[in-house]
Formats: structure tokens, sequence, C-alpha cells
């Protein structure tokens, strides 16, 4: 005789139902976290698409306030927040010569900066992916394990071993082994493809970062071989 699933639920015990509600949860959860880091990956990549060609059009011409423009209009872009921060550090003191090289390693400290308090911020929430991915299926095997002493109960309550006596139990069991399956799965996979997109986002922050510098160490070794630069007045 087939058991929907609305019978097999009234016939649980209470501690199975509450492991049910429990992976319930971290499904939730995971589908909420999920879709607030994509949504906001997908903003960081829209974002970064429009800055590029407008800071890259501003660092062909030499043009250091059209650079910081583009990083103020664009500033939801994960590069514009982080090489804004840092010409917005170095822009007074590129202006003076004898200050250039003392700008460039502070422009180099305020990106590493930058990058180290971007990753913590991309990173929240991964944690907890992590954590239902690595639980949950442990969460539903205890399930499984009060369902099968369900069953054995049933058996000494019946006298017998008969499948009637052990088929509550066994269905409780299984059906807890699933939702803890189900809940860790989607984790597992959401965490290392998130882990994926965000790697890919360092690396083009590095890339981007360690380009801006190359320009400004070029700008200034362009500005101190032009004829007359840094060089006293005859007297």
């Amino acid at each position: 005789m087939e058991m929907s699933f609305g019978e097999l639920w009234g016939q649980m015990g209470w501690f199975v139902k509450g492991i049910v509600m429990v992976m319930i949860g971290m499904s939730i959860v995971t589908v909420s976290v999920s879709a607030a880091k994509w949504w906001r990956l997908h903003k960081l990549k829209q974002a970064t698409r429009r800055f590029q060609p407008e800071f890259t059009a501003a660092r062909e011409r030499d043009d250091i306030e059209g650079a910081l423009k583009a990083t103020r209009e664009h500033e939801e872009s994960h590069v514009a927040a982080v090489l804004g921060e840092a010409l917005r550090e170095v822009a007074p003191l590129l202006r003076r010569q004898e200050l250039a090289a003392a700008a460039i390693t502070s422009a180099e400290r305020a990106v590493e900066r930058e990058q180290i308090m971007l990753a913590a911020d991309l990173k929240r929430g991964l944690g907890i992916l992590a954590t239902i991915g690595a639980t949950a299926p442990f969460v539903g095997l205890l399930g499984t394990v009060i369902g099968i002493v369900n069953s054995f109960q049933g058996i000494a309550e019946s006298g017998g071993g008969g499948l009637e006596a052990v088929s509550a139990g066994i269905a409780e069991a299984l059906i807890a082994t699933a939702i803890g399956l189900l809940a860790a799965i989607p984790a597992v996979w959401l965490y290392n493809y998130f882990t994926a997109r965000l790697e890919s986002i360092f690396s083009e922050l590095a890339y981007r970062g360690r380009e801006t510098i190359d320009w400004l160490l070029l700008r200034e070794a362009m500005r101190g071989t032009t004829p007359g630069a840094g060089t006293a007045p005859a007297a």
C-alpha cells in the first residue's frame, strides 16, 4: 500500500520532523545567500564592463583627473573601487616631482589594502555555504539513525519483524537521508562556483592594479626624462 508524504509526515517522530525542518531551513539559507551573491557579482561585472573603456581611454591620454572621474562614476565596479581609492590617495603627490616615488609606493600599498578589504567583503557568505555543504549530510544521517531506532521500536511493540512494523521508521530514515543530500549537494556546488568566480575577480584586480602602477611608473619616468625636468636653474 502506498503512503503519501502527508501520511508519512504524520507518522514521523518529533525528532525526525525537527531534523527535516532544520534541513529545509538550510536549503532556504543556501538559496538566499546564493541569490544575493550572484546578484552582487553580476552587478560588479556589468559595472566593470562600463568602467574599463573609460578608464583605459583616460590612461592612454595620461589624464589622472579623467581616470579619477571614471572611478567615481562607476563606484559599483570592484576595479573602480580599488583603483579609485589608490588614485585619490596619490593624485596630490603626483603633482610634485620630489614626491613622485613616494606617491607610487603609496599607490601600491593602497591597491593592496583595498584588495584585501574587498576580498573580505566578497567572501562574506561563502562560509555559510561551506558549513551547510559539510554538515547537512551528517544532519540527515542523524535523522536516518533515529528512523532506524523507530523501526526497531516498532518491531518491539508489534512483537514481530513484519514489513508493517518497520516500514514507517525505514521510510522516515530514508527521507531524512535524501533531504540531507538535497541540502548539501547544491551548497557544495554553489560554494565551488562562487569560489571560482571570486578567484577570477581577484586575478583581475591584481592585473589591473599592477597595470595602473606600471602606468604611474612610466608616467613619472617619462616626466623625469623631459628636457629640463628635475634640473636646477643655472646660476
